[in-house]
């Protein structure tokens, strides 16, 4: 199970770490091996997240996240993306993007870090809308219930996470991004216009994607209660009902909501790379050895998440999406701060590690605790039946 599930990554770490001493020599393969780490570290939460959506997904779709997925988010996310935006905030041809990339590191570095105040308000926005609509929902298991349950009667109300969401949009817009330093610390910018129209965009985003992915997730399962209500009818009519439009148009339907879920992972795969990308430049301003370290470390969260779903893990440790989306909420805050303050890495991996591991310990308590009640209940049917 786990060579079958993680072999691609270990073959791939493997043939990377050794590309990376014939290009660069030991002290590229270190770098490469560290950015590995940092890519792990930084999307732990990711992978959970990505396993709670990805088992809703049959076998092709799982395999299309292994594959196609991890191909847009080795080379499409960590290589061509960041060239796209120098391009873009540069406006620079793509060739000429391409060129500094390769030719010219330092400004190749200047260029995206300048970049940075539009990439942490659309991705911080985006993974802030995925963190108020699951804490204003209502679920029967609750981890922190103080909270949770209070804000999932507040949730009742329309739309309440997209005003949230535009609040803090608007004091993030007239505030943080006010006086950004410039990078090499010479003089200061405002940023507002740029933070607020690359938020809008990131929440238009999550809306469009998240919201038609829905739409129709919500179709199938409603075809699938029609049919459950249908049982009882006869089998010819059922035979029938099977060979007529409506079984084309449930596939239909399924291969729409898986497709658009498939997008949504990508978009919550690009979300949780920006501040990767952005934060590798200060282990090393060669593309190459970026995209090259990075992406390694996405296999493993490819393969940690599709582990996840044919292990049940989130089935067995209900605690764990709580703990990734209070990570992600962590995370939209912490993107949305570094428009003007340096914020570590290893401050936003740890935020992430310590929600996942306190989730992780919480179940682990609870199924004691439930699997003590069960043995409890055993011993009074034993000494019922006995008559002890």
């Amino acid at each position: 199970m786990l060579l079958r599930t993680f072999g691609w990554s270990f073959g791939i770490t493997a043939a990377g770490l050794a590309l990376a001493g014939v290009l660069w020599g030991w002290h590229g393969l270190a770098i490469v091996a560290i950015l590995s780490v940092l890519e792990i570290s930084l999307s732990f939460d990711n992978a959970v997240i990505n396993a709670g959506i990805l088992r809703k997904m049959n076998a092709f779709w799982q395999k299309m996240f292994l594959t196609v997925g991890v191909l847009i988010a080795v080379f499409g996310m960590r290589l061509v993306f960041p060239i796209i935006i120098v391009a873009i905030t540069a406006k620079l041809s793509p060739w000429e993007a391409v060129r500094v990339a390769i030719n010219d590191h330092d400004r190749y570095e200047a260029l995206v870090t300048g970049a940075h105040p539009a990439i942490a308000a659309f991705g911080g926005m985006f993974l802030l809308m995925i963190f108020l609509d699951f804490i204003f929902e209502e679920r029967e298991i609750t981890w922190l219930g103080w909270l949770e349950r209070p804000l999932a009667k507040l949730g009742k109300l329309d739309m309440l996470s997209v005003v949230i969401a535009l609040v803090v949009l608007v004091i993030a817009g007239t505030t943080v991004a006010t006086g950004v330093p410039v990078h090499g610390g010479h003089g200061e910018i405002d940023k507002a216009e740029t933070v607020l129209l690359a938020g809008v965009g990131g929440l238009i985003t999550y809306l469009v994607v998240g919201g038609v992915s829905g739409f129709f997730e919500e179709r199938i399962e409603e075809d699938e209660e029609d049919d459950e209500d249908g049982d009882g009818e006869a089998e010819g009519a059922a035979a029938e009902k099977k060979s007529g439009p409506t079984a084309g148009q449930v596939a239909g339907l399924a291969g729409k909501a898986a497709f658009f879920m498939f997008l949504y992972l990508e978009v919550i795969d690009a979300s949780f790379s920006f501040d990767g990308v952005v934060g590798a430049f200060a282990i090393s301003n060669d593309i190459f050895e970026i995209a090259l370290g990075l992406g390694i470390g996405a296999m493993y969260i490819r393969s940690l998440t599709v582990f996840l779903v044919r292990k049940g893990t989130l089935d067995d440790y209900v605690y764990l999406e709580h703990g990734a989306h209070y990570a992600i909420g962590a995370l939209a805050f912490i993107l949305l701060a570094t428009i003007k303050y340096d914020i570590s890495e290893v401050v936003t991996g740890l935020v992430g590690v310590v929600l996942i591991a306190a989730s992780y310990w919480s179940s682990v308590v609870r199924n004691r605790r439930l699997g003590e009640g069960s043995q409890s209940a055993d011993d009074d049917k034993t000494e019922v039946t006995t008559g002890v």
